[in-house]
């Protein structure tokens, strides 16, 4: 087992076995992102709050309320005798260097990082604004024209796939470059911290696949009427009362103390909020989808990419994949429920069979492409069916303008017409800015206000003014009002935009890591899209979280990019050395000779 770097420090993995590898990268992990990955199982566990104090204790109460530990143990109990190797290879590694880590801890971080990805905290915010506006207002906050805040773009022209996901910008960042190399598989990729193998974007040589979120609706909201009996808990089903599953398991503190809470699941799911259970694709089958990913470092075609992918449940995800014969493959892959069509806006009740899941799931897409192909969390024939909230067409027909004009890719990442330097690009943010604001004391928008009655965990999605500004344009619609008519643009002032849209990731609890003044351009509908949320911050914690191009045919000439650096250690000088690269658009390149590289010792 061999480890090399390239000179940003991005590890280079050698080992004559696949399990070899996968131990050897769950080391080479420990050691880069060692205060992440503890984070981050922590986290999975509902642990957190042993560590940083009762900060944690609004996470650890859901992440037990929702089974996020137990779901993990049962999906990895359900994987094929392959995988669970595989995985017990990559915890030996992770623990080689002295931390805890279970087989299953991967599946937990996994599940944990995605389980709040999709749909059911939106249904959440749609019943407080039918309950507090009526039903025609939730269609103000789904209005595709206005842009939600996904911002996720692939792309793939003749001999290139390229992208750049989009979420929240995370120091340590989400992503570790890295290449694995064995006997069975030579692939570089982007891999989850504390996640074995490289699951969203890769290249085996012959094939590089990309992902964007699909914008699907798979994780359903159950209004429950529980009552306690002699017996026990018991949920009202669609046949009457049935039993609940309850117990009560204890919240270690850091400083002293701990706090109980009681986890009740019904036979919908379990209850995460209040009397709301979630129901979702990997805890009803108990399979997170990990039997794709072995199969997915083997693969050499498109083909093969995309019989890996069809053992994905969640997060549904638009694949974008090309090989060296010249084929594309389109692919949505995962899992989504057949049931009624309520289910995928609001909470519903749990004792009506009219909302019960069917047998089966919704049927994936497999199209072959040819030309430009372009996914950017639109609504498309590939992803139509699976949800009902998309991103706004502008993003799409922007890449493919570029395309046309013969732009090259890398350069397509950066388009926007919000500058950092640009006057006028700060005053228009300015002014939405102030429209937003002026907004949350608006007459009409005073009930929604109101005290929503769910968790503080959950205010990213339910809390009015983000939700005012992440759809301001919806809302204005609604409202029948336009910018100028909230606010005159002449009364405006502002500079450039960049000194109000600074970079601000969401760093590790506890962390004090200060980072060089970055000013950024970009804004949520431009493909560079760098979010902020006018009326409540112009800071951004929202954006792409790595670049890549991959060359089809030579895999050298492929480059990337993470917003800051292959370590998590503030001391390693590869922290944050890629962050003035990303700040300004460029790219590194993926090195692909072994004696360019620099061996590391083991230890």
């Amino acid at each position: 087992m061999r480890v090399f770097r390239d000179g940003y420090g991005v590890p280079h993995l050698r080992a004559d076995t696949v399990d070899e590898l996968a131990f050897l990268q769950g080391r080479v992990t420990a050691r880069d992102r060692r205060e992440q990955i503890e984070v981050e199982r922590r986290k999975s566990e509902g642990l957190l709050s042993e560590r940083i104090g009762a900060d944690g204790l609004g996470w650890d109460r859901f992440a037990r309320r929702a089974r996020i530990d137990d779901t993990a143990r049962r999906c990895f109990i359900n994987l094929d005798s392959r995988t669970r190797d595989w995985l017990r290879a990559y915890a030996e590694g992770v623990r080689a260097e002295g931390l805890v880590w279970h087989p299953w801890s991967s599946l937990g971080v996994f599940l944990a990082r995605h389980i709040m990805f999709a749909s059911f905290p939106s249904k959440m915010w749609n019943s407080h604004v039918e309950r507090t506006l009526g039903p025609d207002a939730v269609g103000w906050f789904l209005n595709e024209d206005a842009a939600a805040s996904s911002g996720s773009n692939s792309w793939a022209v003749p001999g290139i796939v390229a992208g750049d996901p989009h979420r929240l910008i995370e120091l340590p960042g989400v992503y570790q470059q890295v290449r694995l190399s064995c006997q069975e598989f030579d692939v570089a990729g982007l891999t989850f911290a504390g996640v074995p193998g490289v699951q969203h974007f890769g290249h085996t040589g012959g094939v590089a696949w990309a992902v964007t979120n699909a914008m699907a609706d798979y994780q359903d909201l159950f209004v429950e009427e529980l009552r306690r009996t002699p017996a026990g808990v018991e949920a009202r089903g669609p046949l009457g009362w049935e039993p609940a599953e309850s117990h009560t398991e204890t919240i270690p503190v850091r400083g002293g103390g701990s706090e109980l809470v009681e986890v009740i699941e019904t036979a919908r799911g379990p209850i995460v909020d209040g009397n709301l259970s979630l129901r979702t694709p990997t805890r009803a089958g108990f399979d997170l989808g990990f039997g794709a990913l072995l199969p997915l470092l083997h693969a050499s075609t498109v083909d093969d990419v995309a019989d890996a992918l069809e053992r994905w449940v969640e997060p549904v995800n638009s694949v974008l994949t090309a090989d060296t014969t010249g084929r594309v493959l389109q692919l949505t892959v995962g899992q989504v429920p057949v049931r009624d069509e309520r289910n995928g806006r609001f909470p519903v009740p749990a004792w009506d069979q009219t909302y019960a899941w069917q047998p089966g799931h919704v049927p994936m897409t497999r199209l072959e492409v040819t030309g430009v192909a372009v996914n950017a969390n639109d609504r498309r024939p590939d992803t139509e069916a699976y949800g009902n909230v998309f991103a706004s067409k502008a993003r799409a027909h922007r890449i493919r303008e570029l395309i046309d004009e013969g732009v090259p890719s890398h350069r397509i990442h950066m388009d926007t017409p919000m500058r950092a330097t640009s006057l006028e690009a700060g005053r228009r943010a300015a002014w939405r800015f102030e429209v937003a604001r002026r907004l949350h004391e608006h007459p009409a928008l005073k009930p929604l206000m109101q005290p929503h009655g769910f968790d503080p965990l959950f205010n990213g999605w339910t809390d009015p003014r983000v939700r005012i500004g992440n759809v301001l344009d919806g809302v204005l619609v609604g409202l029948g009002l336009t910018l100028a008519e909230v606010v005159d643009p002449e009364t405006i002032e502002s500079g450039p935009w960049g000194s109000r849209h600074l970079l601000a990731p969401v760093r590790l609890p506890g962390s004090q890591v200060e980072i060089p003044r970055t000013e950024l351009s970009g804004e949520r509908d431009s493909v560079l899209c760098l979010n902020s949320i006018p009326g409540v911050t112009d800071l951004c914690s929202r954006g792409p979280v790595a670049r890549y191009v991959w060359d089809i045919a030579d895999r050298q000439r492929s480059r990337w990019v993470v917003p800051f650096g292959a370590s998590g250690d503030p001391d390693s000088p590869h922290f944050l050395d890629q962050l003035p690269l990303w700040a300004a658009g460029e790219l590194i390149p993926l090195v692909t000779d072994w004696s360019a590289l620099i061996e590391e010792p083991l230890g």
